[in-house]
């Protein structure tokens, strides 16, 4: 072994493929391979040909305020990647649900920065106890997608340490292997580019020793990147680092202590992460976790004695949702599940028994780009009997002999890097994609086309749609945005018909081509069917929501509330029978006006592959709703503290709630949500009693007293400055059982930043222990002098 030259030094700071660094053999320096995170694996390919298992969102996770479970998952997280040769996941995401407009809240925690650090650590935990690696994400004031690339987030100091940055210092302490900067700017500067945040907070502040890498093509500069802090760029091959750097260093422009520190954390990552691995789980024991995890997150939000639903019953099963679930949202860490997941209402019927249980899906889902059921075009050999026949071409038509040839089951395809079994993207080519649809409805069909390139896709030869050419620099927007072009042409039930989708690419980075056909509007035939099922039956079970293009990466959402499909299903059925559950497969916070009719609501966010068996032993009683709200519900949108996340003049973005974020802002403005921050029922009571401050922290008994076991979470909450959240603690308990729950006391919860730094805000403390951020609690004073100063 040698030690690295300059050179050597100024090689590992840029990555050396899409999702691997560089290795230098001859100094001991492994390469290291990532993947995409938090909800599972996300393989390099990005499609549908990887399936991996699939945990609940963030915020679902968050709802179950249990940091035993979230460390589990991480730790099933971490297994699934050792078993895929990934070494370091992109995750978890620790910015906060600032707005319920965010595309992306769906993988944040919540809205309060302890929580999501708390929680955040515990994943990480779990994680890193496999072997591999985790980069939290995103380094900082990532908290919305609009304009993204070049938003400019304006930020006073204080809101910038005691929330945004807050559940970064806890990932620190919890030793990430690294952390991911964000593509937007803050207070003038570039992520990648942030000096006081990188070094000066960061890594010296808080004396972190991981690495800090850009997002994907997030970096800008060189010596100012190398100068900030920043240490590995990604992906490769270099733009801005790597050869760049070490022209840079020659140049004079960086000192090579810079670069000497960047290389010494990138090989300690890499060393840390390419060592010895755990698979902590079996199968039979994932899906056990997945579903128990599931169940754990599911917020029941309101019973009037209708949940749980005893089987023997005559049910109704109505909604989108209950044979089309939503398990996630869309973004480049997109999970490909198994086909053959349950949904549920199959779950539902196999633990109710079919014979009582009738399915009327009320409305089409209504996903932004629908479905191509089709088969191949011909057989290529592979077995496949679903999906598109892909050809790909040299020539930028689709003439000539094809150079390779695959099936996809997918109508959504993604190349990162070059297309099949070819080069990279440094010169164009054509894609045909050719597949026979047969139309189960006579009548109007409307086919949808998009494309980073010109597309055109034609019914039996037919022209039907088609797309422009986009520009090289435009070609990333394109694919994030997945905007379609549509078309129409009436088609005949059982009748096949030939569908071909031709796509011409030029050199970039990424491509993508995708397509989809919706077919005749039967909209008021499938609501008077679902009205006439609700009216027969003895119970409801109406699942309305998303579906999984509706939250997304880089893009945020225009309101709240549910499709106007969704509520007039919801209205409909109320209006037939009055004891009906909703169930909400929805990602984040959404206007819930419409449930106010309902007998039960139950908020179950994007659940994961658990979701069907989850939901099904919960409406039964099998498992109780085990959550609690992560994120406040206001009574009408005009309550958030923030809201709108549209950039002003110059791009700028301007947090001007500053530390009120959510159920704080709410509360501080006398606006009450309609379910607040915390908020959430289960099957069973407790009793509360002898508050006390004692051993360093707070204290409260804790007594089951209903007929079923059960949790509970505790809160403890500071008033002063604004309500926050300094604590929590979830315990299970059976029936007629009680347990002493303590909740340390950290002192860094009782201060405030300001121009000397972090000071308390007063010797006397007034508390709070409650069991959502509105409740009045139990108060209590505790002591200063008396916490603990070394806790976060």
């Amino acid at each position: 072994m040698r030690d690295p030259t300059i050179e050597d030094m100024t090689r590992l700071t840029a990555g050396a493929a899409m999702w691997a660094s560089h290795a230098l053999p001859e100094a001991g320096i492994p390469a290291f391979t990532m993947s995409d995170g938090p909800m599972g694996i996300a393989s390099g390919h990005v499609d549908e040909r990887d399936i991996a298992r699939l945990s609940p969102c963030a915020t679902a996770l968050g709802a179950s305020f249990d940091t035993d479970l979230v460390q589990r998952i991480g730790a099933l997280v971490g297994s699934e990647a050792a078993a895929r040769g990934v070494d370091a996941v992109l995750a978890p995401n620790i910015n906060l649900a600032r707005s319920p407009l965010a595309g992306r809240a769906f993988e944040y925690f919540g809205e309060d920065p302890l929580h999501a650090g708390i929680l955040g650590a515990a994943w990480i935990t779990g994680l890193q106890s496999t072997g591999t690696g985790s980069v939290a994400k995103h380094l900082v004031c990532n908290d919305s997608e609009t304009e993204r690339d070049t938003l400019d987030v304006r930020i006073d100091e204080r809101t910038l340490r005691e929330v945004y940055l807050l559940p970064f210092e806890f990932a620190a302490r919890a030793g990430c292997v690294g952390m991911l900067a964000a593509y937007n700017k803050v207070n003038g500067d570039w992520c990648a580019e942030q000096t006081h945040i990188i070094t000066e907070v960061v890594k010296g502040a808080w004396g972190y020793d991981g690495l800090v890498m850009s997002d994907w093509f997030g970096t800008h500069s060189t010596a100012p990147t190398l100068n900030a802090g920043l240490d590995l760029e990604m992906p490769g091959p270099a733009r801005f680092l790597g050869f760049k750097a070490d022209e840079a260093v020659a140049a004079g422009e960086v000192p090579p202590t810079r670069v000497a520190d960047a290389a010494e954390r990138i090989a300690r990552a890499a060393k840390r992460v390419t060592g010895a691995k755990t698979q902590p789980y079996t199968d039979d024991e994932t899906r056990d976790l997945l579903v128990e995890a599931a169940a754990a997150g599911f917020v029941l939000l309101k019973n009037d004695g209708l949940l749980p639903l005893a089987p023997g019953r005559r049910i109704a099963v109505i909604g989108p949702n209950a044979a089309a679930p939503c398990f996630q949202g869309g973004t480049f860490a997109k999970i490909s599940v198994s086909p053959d997941l349950p949904s549920p209402a199959q779950a539902i019927a196999a633990r109710y028994g079919a014979d009582k249980v009738t399915f009327e899906a009320g409305v089409d889902p209504a996903p932004r780009l629908p479905g191509m059921p089709v088969t191949p075009a011909r057989d290529i050999g592979d077995g496949c009997t679903r999906g598109m026949t892909l050809d790909y071409f040299a020539s930028d038509d689709c003439t000539g002999e094809p150079l390779t040839s695959e099936t996809r089951a997918t109508n959504s395809l993604v190349w990162f890097v070059g297309v099949h079994e070819q080069g990279p993207f440094d010169k164009g080519g054509s894609v045909r994609a050719s597949g026979v649809f047969t139309p189960e409805q006579s009548g109007p069909h409307r086919f949808y086309l998009g494309a980073t390139g010109e597309a055109r896709l034609t019914v039996d030869g037919e022209p039907i749609v088609s797309t422009g050419a986009t520009l090289a620099k435009d070609v990333m927007g394109k694919l994030k945005s997945g905007d379609a072009e549509t078309g129409g042409v009436v088609l005949e039930a059982g009748k096949p018909v030939r569908i071909v989708a031709e796509f011409a690419y030029a050199p970039a980075r990424v491509h993508g081509l995708w397509y989809g056909v919706r077919g005749p509007d039967s909209r008021e035939a499938m609501l008077a069917r679902a009205e006439a099922a609700a009216r027969d039956a003895e119970a409801v079970l109406l699942f309305v929501g998303e579906t999984s293009d509706s939250s997304v990466e880089s893009k945020d959402r225009p309101d709240t509330r549910l499709a106007p499909e969704q509520a007039e299903l919801v209205a409909r059925v109320l209006a037939a029978n009055p004891r009906t559950a909703i169930v909400a497969n929805i990602g984040h916070a959404f206007d819930a006006s419409w449930a106010e009719g309902a007998a039960a609501l139950i908020a179950a966010w994007y659940p994961g592959e658990g979701f069907a068996e989850a939901i099904a032993q919960v409406l039964a009683g099998d498992r109780e709703p085990g959550g609690r709200m992560p994120v406040s519900i206001a009574c009408a949108e005009a309550d958030y503290p923030a809201f709108g996340l549209k950039p002003g003049e110059g791009g700028r973005l301007s947090y001007e709630e500053g530390t009120r974020i959510g159920y704080r802002g709410l509360i501080a403005n006398g606006t009450p949500a309609r379910h607040s921050f915390g908020s959430g029922e289960g099957y069973t009571r407790f009793d509360w009693a002898e508050a006390a401050v004692e051993g360093g922290g707070v204290a409260v008994t804790v007594r089951n007293i209903g007929d079923r076991a059960g949790s509970e979470i505790v809160q403890l909450y500071r008033d002063t400055p604004e309500p926050t959240l300094v604590g929590f603690a979830k315990v299970h308990l059976q029936p007629g059982e009680e347990r002493r729950i303590s909740i340390a006391l950290a002192a860094r919860r009782f201060m405030i930043w300001g121009e000397g730094g972090w000071t308390p805000i007063g010797r006397t403390l007034n508390l709070r222990v409650a069991r959502h951020a509105e409740d009045p609690g139990m108060p209590l004073t505790a002591a200063f002098a008396d916490l603990d100063d070394a806790a976060l």
